[in-house]
């Protein structure tokens, strides 16, 4: 379409401009208020629930007041439930009968306002009621009687404005209704006019994609143009027939033997927790199924795909009818349970171990519920994807991996979009980049051109997925979707369009592109950065309550195989669904509203006090009645004089204690020497067996940046490198002073105090961190200047460490100017570096950039905490303590500072205990004890090599066993080179770098 700009200010349109501004107006204003050309009346009454949601069988028997039209209802995250009776006229047909709803729905996406479900008396749901499929099929003539459990789910997306909002806390969201019950009634559809509409939107959508000056574009045109012609604007139902007509040849004209294959599949992606709290979603998810097995009934062709083990048992455990009929959907083909995790979580910042859960407590959920083993990884939204997924999901079956969300990239595009993906281990994964850049498709012609036009195997390969369904606060797919997928079928000026499944569609892929390229390492996603940060005690709740997972299955394990304790399988297992459902993609990232954050450190709390009762309980029986001084000893190496994953006496060395020296403090043991100024600053960190200082002459380490924190988008998700030009360094002090065995500092920034207590033991730097954090929209970071050259650092993530550039060669170095690590991350030459671990940091950014002297050296910064404002007005205020650790050394050393860190030295009173199981070398870490998910009692041992290198161990019990073997996450086994000789007692392994490998002893036993 061409555009000119008259002297008078008007634009003019060309001449297919003005057409279309015809066919869009009769359109909009003639056939779709023509639709639904006939109603009735209904009587409506109402009852307010004024509080949680309730059962059907309570709302039932409640007491409900007529009401009318124009009524305002719905005070932020109530329910209200509305009965409805009426009657279905006989003289209309079954599939023409549908009673039609607004609740007072606004211009906003499905998902993210009111949202109902329609029961019958029975109990039994019908379907759900949504913005843009706001009918439910009244099938049966006569009288009918309906109950409709009406969400009153505020707008909390505000788009592109961010501003803050008191509606996603229960306690501020207000008293006022926010919507408007604006229509029910019994409406008569008219099939001709609305398969009308269809056969226009298909069309009409064409119009803005195909070539200006392409004769396919003007003919579509020119159909519909005598579409309009034909029609009576003033009796539509009557002419709508002919209309279709004009159509028909446009519409039957077929798609060139080249075009592009889009196998659709169903879809609703659904959130467990974002802008409503995990509570609501278990109705969203009753909702979509509800929705989708009405479609499955229409369409024979129709698939749908869903993912999150989670999200099946909420619907088993809140509507077991429902539940009972996606089972029976499974079976048939026509639902897809996929993705094989528990939830889709954030990939980043969960440990290892946690990852592996997922697939585990997921795939298990899928066999033992459905008997499918789903073997796509299925995460189209999470926020960057670790380079360890790849080893991680094949080792749990996986065979392919699909994701949208590198589209996203402020900078730089993924060059493929279907391709290897190849871990850090080397294991690959068939991966797809869907090209419409979406997981919420409507099969129109703007996604399928898009997908087109952005397919980057064009030329050798032609098969792509496209998901439709409206997704994010779920919904899922609509007739109306269906209905154009059924038109582009095969036409003229469209990709070609399927309905199939996943595995199909991968299957298909897989064939026309035998050798595809390889991507090798994380999937970084170039946005989202702050996501590190934002709710920091959501992240501490997460990283503790993985420690105390570890804990408390090694210990119980531990007890059940030496002292004949019972193992607690179900508390277990209950803890894991907590921990794993809080790795959502919007929970673990901090970017849900205030009550999900609130519900999250509820169950951060409820694991502790579960797990720390399972830990005593079994260290109790393991230690005895003795009353000997011991410790426990979690960790995968020995600490303190106490063995790996034993008990026993702890030679705990003393503090360097502080003395002031010319101004200074300087705190000192035979290793390190460290030297606090007036500042409060490090002005000196030297390794004293390398006699090598760590900071750069001239330049302070330990020091707190304040920086600006006002993302141009996306408040709690983004970090913006901009701001971080605007900031300063805290370096007038309120406080620093010896105390007893440390130097204590304290900032005072307005409200807010930072208090910091730095000591020396060991030949570490420990600084900890009491923080009562007022600020707002201000990102606190820690920096460390490192006197070292080099060109990369290592950072710690699940099952090993990953080297990234941290110069700005090229656009994509220059982009990840905040990534993600562990416990440790590692700066060194060959043979010398700095390790700097954490207790529960996760952002970082590290550079090379110039010291006062002018040469390199190397800038490590850790991000402590954010403020943002949206979606939670109060992220991240109040208290919080971090403790963070430096020592010279390598990679081995990062290791063993990361599990210091993780896994400390619990005290009790007892008998030494010897460990279950001991490695024989330090590079092969335990990274869990467990026993086996299918209660026989065998012992499950997970390991990996952590020093980057090929590495050989003897894994040693206390125990006897009849039988060792190497199995995936799920236990099975598998076949492997990893074992290398099996003795009584002992196995013999040899892993790759980064190797995973999970052992398991058959009936492990003491010996009589």
């Amino acid at each position: 379409m061409t555009v000119d700009q008259n002297p008078h200010g008007r634009v003019r349109l060309d001449s297919v401009a003005l057409a279309m501004q015809r066919v869009r107006r009769f359109t909009r204003f003639r056939i779709a208020p023509a639709v639904y050309s006939e109603t009735r009346p209904v009587e409506v009454s109402a009852w307010v629930v004024g509080g949680e949601p309730v059962p059907f069988a309570e709302a039932r028997g409640r007491h409900f007041e007529p009401v009318e039209m124009g009524m305002p209802w719905g005070r932020p995250w109530d329910t209200v439930w509305f009965d409805v009776r009426g009657v279905a006229p006989t003289s209309w047909a079954p599939e023409e009968t549908e009673l039609v709803v607004d609740l007072g729905f606004t211009a906003e996406q499905p998902g993210f306002q009111a949202e109902a479900t329609a029961y019958r008396p029975d109990g039994s749901i019908v379907k759900a009621i949504e913005p843009l499929n706001a009918w439910v099929p009244l099938p049966e003539r006569g009288p009918f009687h309906l109950l409709i459990e009406a969400a009153a789910n505020p707008v909390v997306q505000v788009p592109h404005e961010y501003e803050p909002t008191l509606l996603g806390d229960l306690r501020t969201s207000g008293d006022e209704p926010h919507y408007t019950l604006r229509r029910i009634e019994v409406a008569r559809r008219d099939i001709v006019v609305w398969e009308l509409l269809q056969d226009v939107a298909a069309l009409d959508g064409l119009v803005d994609v195909l070539p200006p000056q392409g004769m396919r574009r003007a003919a579509i045109v020119s159909a519909l143009e005598r579409m309009v012609d034909v029609m009576d604007p003033d009796d539509v139902p009557g002419t709508a027939a002919q209309g279709r007509e004009v159509l028909a040849p446009i519409l039957s004209a077929k798609a060139p033997a080249s075009a592009l294959r889009v196998s659709a599949v169903g879809h609703a992606h659904i959130d467990c927790a974002w802008l409503w709290p995990t509570r609501e979603t278990e109705r969203k998810v009753a909702r979509t199924f509800a929705n989708v097995l009405d479609l499955i009934e229409r369409d024979p062709e129709f698939v749908f795909a869903a993912s999150s083990a989670q999200q099946y048992a909420w619907l088993k455990d809140r509507q077991p009818g429902l539940y009972a009929r996606v089972r029976e959907a499974v079976a048939a083909g026509r639902i897809r349970p996929v993705g094989g995790m528990w939830v889709e979580s954030d990939t980043n910042m969960p440990g290892g171990e946690a990852l592996a859960r997922q697939f585990v407590l997921g795939k298990r959920f899928f066999l033992e519920e459905f008997g499918v083993e789903s073997e796509e990884v299925w995460l189209p939204d999470s926020f960057g994807y670790t380079a360890s997924l790849p080893q991680i999901a094949t080792a749990a079956g996986a065979r392919y991996f699909v994701t949208q969300k590198p589209s996203w990239n402020e900078t730089n595009a993924i060059p493929y979009s279907t391709f290897l993906w190849e871990g850090i281990d080397g294991s690959r994964i068939f991966t797809h980049l869907p090209p419409s850049e979406t997981y919420n498709s409507d099969l129109g012609a703007a996604d399928l051109a898009r997908a087109e036009r952005n397919f980057s195997e064009k030329g050798v390969a032609r098969e792509v997925l496209g998901l439709f369904g409206w997704g994010d606060g779920g919904g899922g797919p609509t007739r109306e979707m269906l209905a154009m997928g059924a038109r582009k079928a095969d036409l003229d000026g469209s990709p070609r369009v399927r309905l199939t499944d996943p595995t199909s569609f991968f299957r298909a892929a897989e064939a026309e592109l035998p050798a595809p390229p390889v991507w090798v390492g994380e999937m970084y996603l170039e946005l989202h950065r702050g996501a590190l940060v934002s709710q920091q005690k959501t992240k501490r709740g997460n990283r503790h309550s993985e420690a105390l997972l570890r804990q408390a299955e090694l210990w119980a394990a531990t007890a059940a195989i030496l002292k004949g304790a019972g193992y607690p399988t179900a508390q277990l297992e209950d803890a894991w669904h907590t921990v794993l459902l809080q790795q959502f993609h919007d929970i673990l990232p901090g970017t849900a509203i205030a009550w999900v954050h609130q519900d999250a450190e509820a169950g951060y709390a409820r694991v502790e006090s579960l797990l720390q009762g399972l830990i005593e309980t079994a260290l109790a029986a393991l230690a005895g009645d003795g009353d000997v001084s011991l410790a426990a000893n979690a960790g995968p190496l020995a600490q303190q004089g106490v063995p790996a994953m034993g008990i026993g006496p702890a030679s705990a060395p003393a503090p360097a204690a502080p003395r002031e020296e010319d101004g200074t403090w300087v705190l000192e043991d035979d290793r390190l020497r460290v030297v606090v100024d007036a500042r409060g600053a490090l002005v000196s960190i030297r390794d004293l067996v390398a006699a090598r200082e760590v900071l750069p002459e001239g330049i302070a380490g330990g020091v707190l940046q304040l920086l600006r924190d006002t993302p141009r988008e996306w408040d709690a998700w983004d970090i913006n490198e901009e701001d971080q030009r605007s900031g300063r360094e805290l370096l007038e002090p309120a406080l620093v002073q010896g105390d007893g065995d440390a130097v204590v500092v304290r900032h005072e920034i307005g409200k807010s105090a930072v208090d910091v207590r730095i000591s020396v033991v060991d030949g570490h730097l420990d600084l900890a961190f009491d923080i009562d954090w007022q600020e707002s929209q201000k990102l606190l970071k820690l920096a460390f200047p490192l006197d070292v050259r080099a060109d990369r650092a290592t950072s710690e993530l699940q099952f090993g460490h990953l080297h990234r550039p941290i110069h700005r060669n090229t656009s994509w170095d220059a982009a990840r100017f905040e990534t993600v690590a562990h416990r440790w991350i590692h700066v060194g030459e060959p043979s010398w570096g700095v390790a700097i671990a954490n207790d529960v940091v996760y952002g970082h950014d590290l550079r090379t950039i110039a010291a006062p002297s002018g040469r390199p050296m190397v800038m490590a910064r850790l991000s402590l905490l954010r403020a943002p404002r949206y979606p939670d007005p109060s992220a991240d205020q109040g208290r919080h303590s971090f403790t963070v650790s430096l020592r010279p050394g390598g990679i081995p050393e990062a290791v063993a500072d990361g599990y210091r860190q993780h896994l400390p030295l619990r005290a009790l009173r007892g008998a030494p205990v010897a460990p279950l199981v001991v490695v024989s070398n330090p590079a092969v870490v335990v990274e869990a004890v467990k026993l086996a998910e299918d209660g026989s009692g065998d012992l499950v041992l997970r390991l990996y090599e952590a020093h980057g290198d090929r590495s050989e161990a003897a894994v040693t019990t206390s125990v006897d066993w009849n039988a060792v073997e190497a199995t995936d996450l799920l236990e099975r086994p598998t076949v492997g080179s990893a074992i290398q000789r099996v003795e009584p007692r002992r196995v013999e392994v040899t892993l790759r770098p980064f190797e995973l490998l999970t052992l398991r002893f058959r009936a492990p036993r003491v010996a009589a």
